[in-house]
């Protein structure tokens, strides 16, 4: 059913405007860097990367399990298929991914959050895939669908994440095979920010691209892309069918691939980060060039997701100095293959609480990540335990700090203005700058204003309680769900939207696998 009516052509109307929001900060939150993306290597050793990348996939190969389909393609398209093993000569992988867009829009419900994937933009969203969430008053716990639905409306209200996310938290509440229709009619209703399908099965992928058709209308998602399916590479080498199905019906649909390897190093591929970063390239091309030759032209982010481990215990550990390594250079990588790149870092942490442990973890690979250069940063709010847990807390330290690392990606000014010499003459030697013209004028936007540190003397902090960071982020989190109003939606296309889930619910029976 297409009903929309073309919400790509004008803004929706708000219902009134939330002042004061705990998460918002003075300055608007910026999706273009003016600084430049950091270089960490070299074009030699790029090059060799990229030769080493080239030798998996022609001496090595990748398997694509279940899928003939796919392996037809690949194999029509000069590729060397044997069974399950795809293989291709140095160079073709490369060549196929040639006709993936260097950027693309991707559209939002309402056009003022349509973001850009490419050049100079960064793209920040929350968390995915955690079945479990926690907060200091009810502890840890199965995510249910009204956890999704806080985390959905959380991020809405955070200026600093630009995309509503995808699988922010599992909804085990609900049928395995039925909760993708509940996770994406929120991303749809609860939020007007770009937002990701469902991937878990082809046929859950048709019903995410269904249910955006009736949003956006068929005929704008030949041209535009509205939406965006995360696929996993089983890491080592292998697609199965379920991700290479979907990442087919998503590419026929014209709509946005990411292809995110996920090598740990030491476990899916050499503890090196020169094998980390070679072993991620081979495989997202791989994915990619699928893609294309799917439906050339498709738009596609080169994702990752990788780690080191503790190699005595074999624990994920995060923030390493080794994983910033490998989030730069692939950085690199994607520049050079010409697709937008989708950061493997985030602040991500193997902490089990909103603690010293994973602020350390998650700001030293949200800082590798900012300055690599990376368009899209997954997983930049809420992660706990390796990313078993969504923290309510952490997602509001995690905001915060988002905001902070968009304000450094601004850059410095440096102008007329920001030399002040007005203030100068004004207060003269000896004297403050605290009331003169230009720091009363500047004082709302001329630093970051973080929601969560508390400044002043010892004295005061324990009058008012001696709180955490996490304590004070407990309060700011109630205080942004109760600000909280929905975007509207046509009430014809919410109900169709509604029909849909109905219809499709009632056609099978409930799986809880």
């Amino acid at each position: 059913m297409d009903i929309a009516r073309n919400p790509l052509a004008s803004t929706p109307r708000r219902r009134g405007r939330r002042s004061g929001r705990p998460l918002d900060v003075p300055r608007r939150t910026t999706q273009t860097r003016t600084i430049p993306a950091y270089g960490l290597l070299s074009e030699r050793a790029l090059v060799e990367i990229e030769k080493q990348a080239d030798w998996i996939l022609e001496k090595v190969g990748v398997e694509f399990r279940g899928d003939e389909v796919a392996r037809d393609l690949l194999r029509d398209a000069g590729a060397s298929v044997d069974g399950d093993r795809v293989r291709f000569e140095a160079g073709l992988a490369r060549a196929l991914c040639a006709t993936a867009p260097e950027r693309f829009l991707l559209h939002a419900r309402n056009p003022l959050r349509t973001v850009t994937l490419g050049g100079d933009h960064i793209v920040l969203m929350p968390g995915y895939g955690s079945p479990f969430v926690t907060d200091l008053d009810r502890g840890r716990r199965y995510a249910s669908i009204e956890d999704f639905r806080n985390f959905v409306r959380l991020t809405f209200m955070s200026p600093a994440l630009h995309h509503s996310g995808g699988t922010v938290c599992e909804p085990v509440d609900i049928p395995v095979n039925k909760r993708h229709l509940d996770m994406v009619y929120a991303h749809l209703r609860l939020s007007d920010k770009p937002f990701m399908g469902a991937v878990t099965a082809p046929e859950r992928a048709r019903d995410s691209i269904d249910m955006a058709r009736i949003v956006f209308g068929r005929e704008i998602m030949e041209s535009h892309a509205v939406i965006q399916a995360n696929i996993n590479v089983n890491s080592p080498l292998v697609f199965d069918e379920t991700m290479s199905g979907s990442l087919r019906v998503y590419a026929e649909a014209g709509q946005c691939v990411c292809v995110s390897p996920a090598i740990f190093g030491g476990a899916m591929g050499p503890v090196t980060p020169a094998a980390t970063a070679a072993q991620t390239l081979a495989e997202a091309m791989a994915g990619i060039a699928l893609a294309q030759c799917v439906r050339p032209g498709c738009p596609v982010v080169f994702g990752s997701f990788h780690s080191t481990m503790d190699l005595r215990s074999g624990a994920l550990t995060f923030g390493t100095p080794e994983a910033g390594h490998v989030t730069m250079a692939l950085s690199q990588l994607g520049r050079r293959l010409g697709v937008p790149v989708r950061s493997g870092g985030g602040q991500i942490t193997a902490a089990n609480a909103p603690d010293g442990q994973a602020m350390l973890d998650s700001a030293n690979a949200l800082w590798a990540t900012m300055i690599s250069g990376a368009h899209q940063v997954w997983h930049a709010a809420g992660w706990l335990e390796g990313g078993l847990t969504m923290s309510y807390e952490k997602f509001v330290m995690d905001v915060d700090n988002c905001g902070a690392m968009l304000r450094l990606l601004e850059g410095m000014a440096v102008d007329d203005d920001a030399f002040a010499r007005a203030s100068y003459q004004e207060a003269g030697p000896g004297e403050n700058f605290l009331s003169t013209a230009h720091t009363l004028r500047h004082c709302a936007i001329a630093n970051y204003q973080s929601v969560l540190p508390q400044a002043g003397p010892f004295e005061t902090w324990r009058e008012r309680g001696s709180q955490s960071a996490a304590e004070r982020a407990n309060t700011v989190w109630k205080s942004v769900l109760a600000a909280y109003q929905p975007p509207e939606i046509d009430p014809h296309i919410d109900k169709a939207l509604q029909d849909f889930m109905a219809e499709r619910k009632s056609a099978m029976p409930d799986e809880w696998y």
